[in-house]
């Protein structure tokens, strides 16, 4: 592929059903802890699954993997306390902790986000070595000729400027960062390499 420019970052929460007694990341895990294998927490991308790997073996915590299709289908078992925790978007999530049927006990990203601001990092948890990082980029098919990439790359790079396209991220707590080809490529391969050791250190296997 040839990088042509990143777009930016997508925000998730850690939600615990309110169906278990858990309101802070602190009590998450001192419930883990005391009751191995008896929380199940749902994922719904490979976000999700790649999130949890990492945490849980960061906290040393032993819980029961439910995959899902979706976010949509894991959130609504969620919520109805059949599963007990999940890694997952304000779309789907961010309702229920309004109502009151979730509570959000941590952000992935490196600040708080504006749609939850009582919400802690992971950081601010006490696992500032969580590294897990949902991204969107822009490629193109290999050998791109530069020209056409060079004009790619300024209107994708423009349109990310406009107020109006920024305000319609910010209600998503989709967070934009355009870039340079060449700061994508290099950003590509960090990102590659850092899965690679989240999985290893974690002990996934590939399937």
């Amino acid at each position: 592929f040839t990088p042509i420019t990143d777009v930016g970052r997508y925000t998730f929460f850690l939600y615990v059903t309110a169906a278990v007694p858990i309101k802070s990341f602190q009590e998450m895990v001192a419930y883990a802890k005391a009751n191995p294998g008896k929380l199940n927490y749902a994922t719904g991308n490979t976000t999700g699954i790649v999130s949890f790997a990492q945490m849980n073996s960061l906290i040393g915590v032993d819980m029961t993997h439910v995959p899902y299709k979706g976010e949509p289908q894991g959130i609504t078992d969620l919520v109805g306390g059949r599963v007990q925790l999940m890694w997952a978007t304000p779309t789907t999530g961010l309702a229920h902790v309004k109502d009151g049927k979730l509570r959000a006990v941590a952000t992935n990203l490196k600040v708080r986000s504006p749609l939850l601001p009582e919400v802690p990092t992971m950081a601010e948890v006490g696992v500032p070595q969580y590294s897990v990082v949902s991204w969107a980029a822009l490629y193109g098919p290999a050998r791109m000729p530069r020209e056409i990439l060079a004009r790619l790359n300024k209107e994708f790079t423009d349109a990310m400027k406009r107020p109006d396209v920024i305000a319609q991220m910010d209600k998503q707590a989709f967070f934009l960062t355009g870039s340079t080809p060449e700061e994508l490529g290099a950003f590509t391969k960090s990102q590659l390499e850092a899965y690679r050791n989240i999985l290893r250190a974690a002990g996934v296997q590939p399937e």
